[in-house]
């Protein structure tokens, strides 16, 4: 009664389907030069512009330009030169590349439950947030499950050759529950440990999947650091993202961010501050967004969702809008994301969304953004609240928010195809929440969208250019921001709601100019608004963003078009 089989928790290699764990020479799976590999470099937590995509979705559509073998694979991201067929238009890697994104974010990418590794011949899909085995790579993104030596080399080939463009790479991780809570090799080596339980003995169900992982426990803390670890060093992996991070004690992330300082602290950790139900871990010991504080001064970031709806409206009330795109009295919000959650005296912080104070010590403790693979696509959610808007109407707050979110402080992060407008449509036309289950109808990047929504790429281009280029964006310290960003006064500066304008004392922070002004519009008039000086260089508008000089302004009158984001650099 008592003998039952799995496979070793602790096991690097597997079958097919990781149904018998596997014994190999690791050194023999690493590609030519991955011993000295350089990664590119960091010299910041918050130079991170985080491109968030799935492994399938990125490659799978024939618009990729991507060779049939390496659809949806490992290797379909790192093909070189591929093109949207029958154009010059650029896909996959090259397309990272031209966008100047730093990391990519990939969507779970360990040995996961719910797609059938026997089965390939067969469209499946899933998210992948279903953990079966921690520390392999998931088969069915290599060309072959079956050796269990091939996943292995084909991730370590896409980590290089992303390295090789620039490129760090982030793993999205589930240490948050189980797949199969009872029957998972966690349990099965030693039942009971591994899980929470509620009153009566049953698994508790944090997580909102049937189970949850105990991370306060000694051994299942270790289990986790270890995998970390191991992920760091084997797979040269540059940054981690923890689903439901709310579900781990802040002793144990705490513990993570000091054990990957000693590999390599231009790692970046960053997860989701939330739960997915109730858990017996106690709330003022979770990694909940709003214990963010007790980090203390340690590189671990929480997603902003007060940005996030702030910016475009509610996540679970699909028609209720956000700043840009019509609700009103929500400036306070976008100041308090420009700000990175950090503190501010001009920010009032008992008028904010779903905070109610300033949550992050530091601006490299906040994940600054407007959408995810969860919920809707931002154009998607843009559609809904507006069902009446023309496509240019829609472009121009897309352009806005994109302006918002690549201007604030704190860790950039973009949904893969934001900048192309990427929809979720299933086969009767209705537009997809929650894809994790759904068809590659529904959840791929179409490749030739870069063409039909070229203009909203360029634009997100520009910003990530004009970003990159001067770190005023992007200040080390909440001490540097308190100092250096002042915002306007309605009533004094400009007469209007639904605008925010601030100037950046840049000169404090390189020498690259002395001040920038940031005027956000999110009204359907022109408004205008008193700089008190002249002589500004206009970056970014309605129009056009990048890091060079658009036109040159000889008023301290500055006009600002309807619905849009004005970036001036003296």
């Amino acid at each position: 009664d008592f003998e039952h089989d799995f496979v070793d928790p602790y096991c690097k290699a597997l079958g097919v389907n990781g149904y018998r764990a596997m014994v190999i020479d690791l050194k023999k799976t690493n590609p030519k030069g991955w011993e000295n590999e350089k990664k590119p470099s960091l010299e910041n937590p918050l130079d991170s512009i985080l491109y968030e995509m799935h492994i399938r979705d990125f490659s799978i559509d024939k618009s990729s330009g991507v060779s049939l073998e390496n659809r949806g694979k490992f290797l379909g991201i790192i093909e070189e030169n591929t093109k949207v067929p029958g154009t010059e238009v650029k896909t996959t890697l090259d397309h990272l590349k031209e966008l100047g994104i730093t990391h990519v974010h990939l969507l779970p990418s360990f040995d996961f439950g719910t797609v059938d590794e026997e089965r390939l011949d067969e469209e499946q899909y899933n998210w992948g947030y279903d953990p079966v085995n921690y520390n392999v790579p998931e088969g069915s993104y290599s060309k072959n499950p079956y050796k269990g030596e091939v996943r292995i080399k084909e991730f370590k080939e896409m980590v290089l050759k992303l390295h090789r463009a620039g490129i760090r790479v982030i793993m999205d991780v589930v240490y948050n529950h189980t797949y199969s809570g009872e029957n998972s090799n966690l349990n099965l080596s030693y039942p009971g440990y591994y899980h929470r339980q509620d009153d009566f003995g049953n698994f508790s169900n944090g997580s909102g999947c049937g189970n949850e992982l105990a991370s306060e426990r000694l051994m299942v803390r270790k289990y986790m650091v270890d995998s970390l670890k191991y992920w760091a060093k084997e797979y040269h992996i540059d940054g981690f993202r923890f689903d439901l991070m709310g579900i781990h004690d802040i002793e144990t992330m705490k513990l993570i961010r000091e054990e990957l300082n000693k590999i390599d602290p231009s790692i970046i950790v960053y997860g989701e501050g939330w739960m997915g139900g109730p858990s017996p871990l106690k709330e003022d010991d979770a990694a909940l967004k709003k214990n963010t504080y007790k980090f203390g001064e340690l590189q671990i970031a929480a997603f902003s969702d007060d940005c996030r709806d702030g910016v475009k409206g509610h996540v679970f009330y699909e028609k209720e809008a956000g700043f840009a795109n019509g609700k009103d009295g929500l400036e306070e919000t976008i100041k308090f994301a420009i700000v990175a959650s950090t503190s501010h005296k001009e920010v009032d912080k008992t008028n904010i969304v779903y905070s109610d104070g300033f949550w992050a010590n530091e601006p490299y403790q906040t994940v600054t953004y407007a959408s995810a693979h969860d919920n809707y696509t931002l154009w998607d959610k843009l559609q809904i609240v507006s069902p009446e808007a023309s496509k240019e109407e829609l472009i121009k707050i897309n352009k806005l928010i994109a302006g918002i979110i690549l201007t604030s402080q704190g860790i950039t992060f973009i949904h893969a195809g934001e900048e192309m407008a990427r929809t979720k449509v299933d086969e009767n036309g209705n537009l997809v929440e929650n894809s994790f289950n759904s068809s590659d109808k529904v959840n791929k990047i179409y490749w030739d969208r870069k063409i039909e929504y070229k203009d909203l790429v360029e634009y997100y281009k520009g910003l990530i250019a004009l970003r990159k280029e001067y770190k005023a964006f992007r200040m080390n310290s909440n001490k540097e921001i308190q100092k250096n960003i002042h915002f306007l006064e309605k009533g004094k500066d400009f007469d209007g709601d639904n605008l925010v304008a601030y100037i950046i004392d840049a000169k404090n922070i390189d020498d690259k100019c002395s001040k920038i002004a940031v005027i956000i519009n999110a009204n359907e008039t022109e408004e205008k608004v008193n700089l008190k000086e002249k002589d500004w260089g206009v970056f970014v508008n309605n129009d056009k963003s990048g890091n060079e000089v658009i036109e040159v302004l000889n008023s301290d009158i500055v006009i600002i078009a309807p619905k849009s984001i004005k970036v001036l650099i003296k």
